[in-house]
């Protein structure tokens, strides 16, 4: 499923749309513990406290889509103490969140380059994803060890291998093909993109992805996000008007 598939290409003129995928950047974890005083770990685990909350929430504002930025590629030059906490973090949320997301209809799967992540993580990813697979109520996906560039590098390389092998002609790489080669290929694309912390970077997320999204740069800290602050962001993203293409005079 890829771009146009969200209700808000399929809305009657003048109606609200709605952000049935809606993608998340958690900036802030750090900065929130350290403003307390805490160490940065600290802040981490009230980030993920914060990601069940908003995972509860999202069917109930109309949210069929949440992706979240867990871990990029460049947090690996992270101190190995962080590194290595933000690892036991992400499998203790699987282990203890699996049957909740399981009763809840929550299907959840994982996103980038899993090779570099411990084996018992990989093998946790693989099993809570085999277990919620035929899980509707929200779909859940989150971006690990994920990059935008890393994404494309590795889908491009694949690609190139194929024409090299006689298997693909390039007259065939288009939008769609590259699209379904993504590690995203089962997703819409993100109607929504917001950023806490008050960053204004898109950090190498979704890049592909998220060429005709919306953003929203909000200065909250992840940890103090709540899902009040989500569904005001969802309204206001109802009554944007979507234009596709390039800057055209008003």
């Amino acid at each position: 499923m890829r771009a146009g598939v969200g209700s808000g290409d399929k809305s009657e003129p003048n109606s609200p749309r709605t952000a049935e995928h809606v993608a998340i950047i958690m900036d802030g974890n750090g900065r929130w513990a350290t403003e307390r005083g805490w160490p940065r770990l600290v802040g981490h685990r009230k980030g993920a406290e914060r990601v069940k909350e908003i995972v509860r929430c999202a069917p109930d504002i109309g949210i069929r889509w949440l992706t979240i930025y867990a871990f990029s590629t460049e947090n690996w030059k992270r101190s190995t103490e962080e590194v290595l906490g933000l690892m036991s973090i992400f499998a203790r949320y699987i282990e203890r969140e699996a049957d909740r997301l399981a009763a809840e209809g929550v299907r959840m799967r994982f996103i980038g380059d899993r090779s570099k992540l411990d084996k018992k993580l990989q093998k946790l990813m693989a099993g809570i994803e085999t277990r919620t697979a035929s899980l509707t109520r929200l779909n859940l996906t989150v971006a690990i060890n994920y990059g935008g560039r890393d994404e494309l590098t590795r889908t491009m390389r694949s690609l190139a291998a194929e024409v090299a092998a006689g298997t693909l002609d390039p007259s065939a790489i288009n939008d769609a093909l590259i699209s379904s080669r993504l590690d995203t290929a089962d997703l819409p694309d993100p109607d929504l993109v917001i950023r806490t912390s008050g960053e204004t970077r898109t950090s190498n997320f979704l890049p592909w992805q998220a060429a005709y999204a919306e953003y929203e740069f909000t200065q909250t800290l992840w940890p103090d996000f709540t899902p009040q602050h989500l569904a005001d962001i969802v309204a206001r993203f109802g009554n944007r008007d979507r234009r596709f293409g390039g800057v055209v005079s008003a």
